[in-house]
């Protein structure tokens, strides 16, 4: 089936957050960085953290490690160049690590709506992808790596990693393993990490296949050149058969506020592997 971009342009324009339209008219209509930037300044914080429901799943004002997580995963993805947008943010998130490198979360923050999947923890608690991208984009303090690479090291192994079923998850061990120079059994973990990552792909159902192009943006790219035969067309068939009769690409979770940025991320992939132009 062939994309109808301009159904999937009216779908996100129509449902889409100021971002997330901007970030359509970035990618696929000659948008403007600048302003795309500008709209990312107002979900940062006078303490560098960044808040404001940028995150879905957790609409807290306050800044949190959560929509840190899903800005930098973003950004990496969609090619947002940082510029200064991450100045401060590693002193931010030093300053959200407990002795053991967990993320500490704000208390507010369960004041405000927040996903039953992040009740208990009021938020993400775990490191490891954030301060990866972070290295990813030259922003990681000395500081936040040491730590990382400590918490990392006591809280996961390479068994650990190929326990993983569900391939959206895949992106912890990916973001932080594939980032980091130097860490005991480096080489072990990134090679689980990858393992992982193939056979949660030729696992996972047709519902999940966007998920698969975090780890293999384009053709030329380590996971998409480890993939056995087939396993990436038949991903990419998918993702090219489900858009909706709106032009959406549904969230695997059908969750409606993430519909428009799961039909950017569709959209984009599909252009990677020329599926689309």
């Amino acid at each position: 089936m062939p994309v109808d971009f301009a159904k999937a342009r009216t779908f996100v324009h129509a449902q889409g957050t100021l971002f997330e339209r901007a970030l359509f008219d970035w990618l696929f209509e000659g948008g403007s960085l600048q302003r795309l930037r500008q709209i990312l300044f107002c979900y940062k914080n006078p303490d560098n953290g960044f808040g404001h429901g940028f995150e879905h799943d957790l609409k807290a004002p306050q800044s949190n490690p959560l929509a840190l997580e899903y800005l930098l995963g973003l950004m990496r993805y969609t090619g947002i160049p940082p510029a200064s947008l991450l100045d401060g943010t590693a002193e931010w998130l030093e300053s959200q690590m407990d002795a053991a490198g967990n993320l500490i979360n704000p208390p507010a923050a369960r004041d405000y709506p927040l996903a039953p999947w992040w009740q208990s923890a009021g938020g993400q608690t775990m490191p490891d992808s954030i301060v990866g991208n972070l290295i990813h984009f030259g922003a990681a303090s000395p500081v936040l790596i040491k730590k990382t690479a400590r918490w990392a090291l006591e809280n996961i192994s390479p068994e650990s990693i190929l326990e993983n079923d569900w391939l959206f998850m895949a992106y912890h061990a990916f973001d932080f393993f594939f980032a980091i120079d130097e860490l005991p059994g480096l080489r072990r973990y990134r090679q689980a990490t990858i393992e992982n990552i193939i056979a949660c792909a030729q696992a996972a159902p047709p519902a999940q296949a966007d998920s698969l192009f975090r780890f293999a943006p384009e053709p030329a790219s380590l996971i998409a050149k480890a993939l056995p035969a087939g396993v990436l067309e038949r991903n990419l068939d998918a993702l090219a058969g489900s858009q909706q009769a709106d032009g959406c690409w549904l969230d695997q979770h059908n969750l409606p506020q993430w519909q428009p940025v799961t039909t950017i991320n569709a959209l984009l992939a599909l252009r990677r592997y020329g599926r689309w132009a």
